[in-house]
């Protein structure tokens, strides 16, 4: 029965995760959704292409009159130029944020992360030790549980909140005091 139920969910796991990766569109069939999910795609290139080209269009046949000219006005081309040097502008600005946060995080790890460990190794060999050795007696040797598909946990086997704080703390390899 056990197995039966973990072959089930692992079935129903596996469902689910494809189900994160389909796409009707290039599935066999739905040309509705196809023709529909096309025409909107174009129908939205078309509306970031043409504004450009009337905007480049435009602002080139001032300097070359060879050039077709959309529209003339010295208001939208005065505004082209200004929106121009503002984006200029903005671009200076965050480069040299991002350059300089760069320069001081490298710093910062180079003084401060890379010199020395964050957790006391001797320790952390100490709290897997007794971490193991906890589980050894709480749920079987390490290679049963590791080796067990389905496995259901007793109502006494439950971990406290605190249980493996109390753990470091009774063989005083708790870092966090």
């Amino acid at each position: 029965m056990a197995k039966t139920k973990a072959t089930a969910i692992e079935q129903a796991d596996e469902r689910a995760r494809q189900q994160l990766y389909t796409d009707a569109y290039f599935e066999h069939g739905h040309w509705g959704l196809k023709l529909w999910q096309t025409l909107v795609g174009l129908l939205g290139w078309v509306a970031v292409v043409i504004p450009i080209t009337v905007t480049v269009l435009s602002i080139w046949s001032t300097y070359d009159p060879r050039v077709l000219r959309i529209w003339s006005y010295q208001e939208g081309v005065f505004e082209f130029k200004f929106i121009g040097i503002l984006l200029l502008f903005s671009f200076v600005l965050t480069s040299l944020f991002a350059v300089t946060m760069t320069i001081i995080q490298n710093r910062k790890r180079d003084r401060v992360v890379e010199q020395w460990p964050t957790y006391n190794p001797i320790n952390q060999k100490r709290r897997q030790k007794a971490l193991a050795k906890f589980m050894d007696n709480r749920f079987g040797d390490a290679e049963s549980r590791e080796n067990t598909r389905y496995y259901e946990v007793k109502p006494e086997q439950n971990l406290d909140t605190d249980e493996i704080q109390k753990l470091y703390d009774e063989h005083d390899i708790n870092d966090l005091d």
